[in-house]
């Protein structure tokens, strides 16, 4: 291999790197001050209402980034039932993980309990 071609090999492959960067979606963490400016607009938020506490909570957490990158037309926000007892209350979340899909600054479509991957890939599926 001659040193053009050596060189032109290193730069496909920085390039090709380049190009195929990850996208690492941001999931919001949301609070009591930021909750109600995250859901208003016509763009979905999808938000897992849960606890560190909670065994399915940490089971889905895996799955709801793996579904972040997918639906990338989607926003993935997450709420500390915990740290966030008011906004839980006004969503009636009695169990957790709880999902809630906002639109327009209202909720329309909910999944309750460790639906897997397949329960949080439908509900997404809906609004993406």
């Amino acid at each position: 291999m001659s040193l053009v071609d050596e060189e032109l090999e290193k730069i496909m492959k920085k390039k090709l790197s380049e190009m195929t960067t990850r996208y690492e979606p941001k999931i919001l963490e949301l609070n009591d001050s930021n909750f109600d400016k995250a859901i208003v607009g016509e763009t979905p938020v999808i938000i897992d209402f849960w606890a560190t506490w909670c065994g399915p909570c940490q089971f889905m957490l895996p799955i709801f980034t793996r579904l972040a990158k997918k639906y990338r037309t989607i926003r993935f926000a997450r709420v500390n039932v915990d740290d966030a007892q008011g906004i839980s209350q006004r969503y009636e979340v009695y169990a957790i993980p709880t999902f809630i899909v906002f639109k327009n600054g209202k909720p329309v479509d909910k999944a309750v309990g460790a639906v897997g991957e397949p329960g949080l890939h439908m509900l997404a599926q809906k609004y993406s």
